[in-house]
């Protein structure tokens, strides 16, 4: 209770207004720097990555499926995922490119 008293503003003094919303610009300033800036680097990346597919490369879909590139069209890829099997599939499902990946 004494801290309280103590703490509490001089009569005759006002509260500066901007000392008010100091921590609350704060918070704004650390969730832009730490979550909202990354995840926008993150999602220009992958609109980068999946803007450059091509012919022939190896990328694997969020349903975690394997596969080459036959064709690329304007919102949909065709994927060879084994002899003679083709599959269609939007480019929002392809996640990752499996070149940098090491074979067995």
């Amino acid at each position: 209770m004494l801290n309280i008293i103590l703490m509490a503003q001089p009569q005759g003094q006002e509260a500066n207004p901007l000392m008010s919303f100091l921590p609350l610009i704060l918070i704004v300033v650390v969730f832009y720097f730490f979550m909202i800036r990354p995840q926008m680097k993150r999602q220009k990346e992958t609109r980068q990555f999946r803007e450059g597919l091509k012919k022939g490369d190896k990328v694997v879909t969020t349903g975690g499926i394997y596969g080459k590139i036959i064709s690329v069209q304007e919102t949909t890829i065709n994927l060879e995922i084994a002899k003679d099997v083709h599959i269609k599939v939007d480019k929002n499902g392809i996640v990752k490119d499996m070149a940098d990946v090491q074979t067995k």
